[in-house]
């Protein structure tokens, strides 16, 4: 299979890395020094599944590649419209775009460039990152639960699957993939702001019982947004997701990195989507609100190119 892999940072460079030493026809659409060692040594990742490298084909010029028969779409959602006009010579007739970003309305912003039959749904449970360039440390994970958007049985859906389990990344056709998305951004909306504001693992949090107050306070909201959207979670998911969360090791969520790094946030894509359908549905969000302005700060600063005080 012919596969563009869009955003090869964390999640992108670990799949797009596992299909091409698959043996696919894989290019990775990078930049900088991360884009520049890819082409000159190779994608490197350090895997709790066994470490490898692999030669493959690295460009910042998607208009280059030509038509692809797969676009896993993996950059970070402020990115999804500019990334989208960017790869449009790589969409052809018959190419499927699967996203499998944070947050819940990528899919229609897809669907305008590209229309809802190209466009599937998906997620991925994985803790990757760019350890250096040319370099991905995967430390969790690597399951991607993906659909149709009509949620309909579909040649191609199943040619994915086979496709990514064959590279050695387990893969799940859903039957509600809203659900799905939607129940991974109640867990992220609570521990990727916290953990970004805190600077501290997701179970400094929960065993302080003031910081899991205001956890809990995030995902029930984020839940009351939902079902008033007419997702169909499960009666009992905010409790799954604060016992999972308690069950896990101590880590570090993706927005943490990013304000570690003095990049972007995606705040946007987890607590103010919140705020914003609630808004919508007539459903109050305090708690997202005031972390989703917060975070806004420090987008901000790190957007016009300054430090915060504790990076100086």
């Amino acid at each position: 299979m012919k596969v563009a892999v869009v955003g090869a940072g964390g999640v992108g460079g670990y799949i797009g890395g596992r299909l091409a030493l698959a043996g696919n026809e894989v290019v990775l659409i990078a930049r900088g020094a991360h884009l520049k060692t890819i082409q000159a040594k190779g994608l490197k990742v350090k895997s709790i599944n066994g470490d490898f490298e692999v030669r493959v084909a690295a460009t910042d010029r998607p208009e280059t590649v030509g038509p692809v028969d797969l676009v896993i779409f993996a950059v970070k959602s402020y990115d999804t419209e500019s990334a989208a006009a960017q790869i449009r010579p790589m969409v052809g007739p018959n190419t499927a775009v699967l996203t499998v970003q944070n947050g819940v309305d990528n899919e229609e912003k897809l669907v305008r460039f590209f229309g809802p039959e190209r466009v599937l749904g998906g997620v991925v449970y994985i803790d990757s990152y760019i350890e250096a360039p040319g370099v991905i440390a995967h430390t969790d994970g690597g399951r991607i639960v993906f659909a149709e958007l009509n949620g309909r049985p579909s040649e191609r859906a199943a040619l994915i699957k086979q496709t990514l389990e064959a590279a050695g990344i387990p893969a799940e056709i859903s039957e509600d993939i809203a659900k799905v998305k939607w129940t991974k951004l109640l867990f992220n909306c609570a521990l990727n702001s916290m953990t970004a504001l805190a600077r501290c693992y997701h179970t400094d949090i929960l065993q302080t019982p003031e910081g899991r107050e205001v956890f809990v306070g995030l995902i029930r909201e984020a839940e009351a947004v939902a079902r008033a959207r007419g997702i169909n979670l499960d009666p009992d998911v905010v409790e799954k997701i604060v016992q999972r969360a308690d069950n896990l090791p101590p880590s570090r969520s993706s927005m943490l990195y990013d304000v570690l790094g003095g990049k972007p946030l995606e705040v946007d894509a987890l607590n103010g989507v919140i705020v914003r359908y609630g808004r919508e549905v007539g459903v109050p969000t305090p708690f997202n609100q005031a972390l989703y302005g917060t975070l806004k700060v420090i987008d901000k600063i790190h957007r016009e190119g300054r430090r915060t005080i504790s990076q100086i």
